[in-house]
């Protein structure tokens, strides 16, 4: 996360006695939040391949999970009005500490009039965190021309389709079935076809 960030988030970590993890990869979240369960306490974890930025967003949404938690138990629902209340609260330090690049601070602000389960559901707050990725070996199928063919990281090769309300439906190669993907899923371009 950035440095400045730091030492607010060690607080939150020692305040609300959370076991904070640094996770490997996980394709399918960002970030996660588990509530005290028996003799366990808070724990979070957000993946260690988030760039600086995205890190700190997904840290910040998950800490309004616990304060949420805290605040209410299993009476709020897990991404509604409380949640959203605590999340904007719990951005304001990093907001004046000006500890985000204009164009993603102007992007979690037009995000936070109404903020989304995940960071990467809002796709200009997505788009705005990805373009401080170091690792652009990947392509977005939203960059593709249509019907190139692309791999994913399981291997498995498909055909990008058109644009279907917000994402693209795309053709299996390998068993001709259709799925439809974010625009901002990472891919690689196949080779050999």
């Amino acid at each position: 996360m950035p440095a400045p960030a730091a030492p607010i988030i060690a607080k939150w970590i020692d305040y609300f006695q959370c076991e904070f993890k640094i996770s490997k990869n996980r394709s399918t979240k960002l970030g996660d939040y588990r509530h005290p369960f028996k003799d366990k306490g808070h724990k979070i974890s957000v993946n260690n391949d988030l760039n600086p930025y995205a890190f700190l967003v997904t840290t910040v949404h998950e800490f309004a999970h616990l304060l949420t938690w805290n605040d209410h138990k299993n009476k709020a629902k897990p991404h509604g009005t409380e949640w959203k209340h605590n999340f904007k609260r719990m951005m304001n330090p990093f907001f004046e500490l000006q500890i985000f690049p204009a164009d993603i601070h102007h992007t979690i602000i037009s995000y936070l009039n109404n903020p989304a389960a995940s960071s990467c559901t809002d796709l200009s707050l997505a788009r705005a965190l990805k373009k401080y990725d170091t690792h652009l070996s990947t392509t977005r199928i939203e960059e593709l021309p249509l019907n190139t063919v692309f791999t994913l990281k399981d291997g498995r090769k498909f055909t990008k389709g058109e644009r279907i309300r917000k994402r693209y439906r795309c053709v299996c190669l390998d068993n001709g079935n259709t799925y439809l993907f974010n625009p901002l899923v990472e891919v690689l371009l196949a080779t050999g076809t």
